[in-house]
């Protein structure tokens, strides 16, 4: 088994995984490196993209190519890196080869689907201000996770009480891995293809965009009836202040709480 790894300046990234998961239909895996994006994909030899199409797909947003050949027992190694995502007792995320850590909220999220079981940072730090918001207490409503990846935000916030939710991604290996693990976590989701791009996403009270800085930018943009409150991740910590001034200066959405964890940072923003 081989592991064919690209690595893409992060500006372009989203652009760049379009394109190979055009190459690569059965899905791929993110790491993210800060400044690069880097994607992989898994196959014997032979079965892989070449790589002068890969080049040309990617093109000029191509950083690295590497590729190293698994070791005999790399599935249980891959199942090692997906560890469980805990924040106390309020809610946990496992993959389904954990045991249940008694967490008052426990999601089950397959990492095989798409992108992991939600321990990035930007994703846990999106959890972290998503239960603080549910602990403030008052009606919950409707709510819009616009870019749910595998379907982490969107599940958890359904399940800490906000109905309904309406989950959007680009990627239609996102749009199947959501509605999975929606039905084996027990929450009814309406599982939306779509591209802030190029049509505009649904309406909420609450909004959840753990997105890129340029998506966030362009999401800002062409918001016609923006959210009363966003939670906005995603962001370097550098890029967090233009990401709040964008949203206040075109919405009035004031910032209310931040967080920070290492180089990621994320947002709650709030009509006044």
């Amino acid at each position: 088994m081989i592991r064919l790894a690209l690595r893409v300046e992060r500006a372009h990234a989203e652009v760049a995984l379009a394109e190979l998961l055009e190459l690569a239909p059965s899905g791929v895996e993110e790491v993210d490196h800060g400044d690069t994006v880097e994607y992989a994909v898994y196959g014997p030899p032979g079965e892989l993209p070449a790589l002068p199409e890969l080049q040309v797909a990617i093109g000029g947003a191509l950083v690295e190519v590497t590729s190293s050949e698994l070791p005999d027992d790399w599935n249980e190694r891959w199942k090692a890196f997906h560890t469980p995502l805990v924040l106390g007792s309020r809610l946990a995320v496992r993959p389904p080869w954990e045991r249940p850590l008694g967490a008052d909220v426990e999601l089950v999220i397959d990492p095989a689907q798409a992108f992991g079981t939600g321990s990035h940072a930007t994703t846990r730090l999106c959890l972290e201000l998503l239960v603080a918001l549910a602990d403030e207490g008052g009606e919950r409503g409707p709510l819009v996770d616009v870019g749910c990846g595998s379907g982490v935000l969107a599940i958890a916030a359904a399940r800490l009480g906000w109905e309904p939710v309406v989950a959007v991604d680009y990627d239609p290996l996102s749009v199947t891995a959501t509605r999975d693990n929606a039905a084996v976590n027990g929450v009814a989701l309406d599982v939306r293809q779509g591209d802030l791009r190029r049509e505009l996403m649904p309406v909420a009270p609450t909004a959840l965009a753990n997105l890129l800085r340029p998506l966030l930018l362009d999401w800002c943009a062409t918001l016609v009836d923006p959210p009363r409150t966003l939670i906005a991740s995603g962001l370097l910590v550098h890029e967090a202040d233009e990401i709040a001034d964008a949203f206040r200066d075109r919405h009035g959405l004031v910032e209310r709480d931040r967080r920070e964890l290492g180089e990621w940072a994320a947002l709650l923003l709030r009509a006044p």
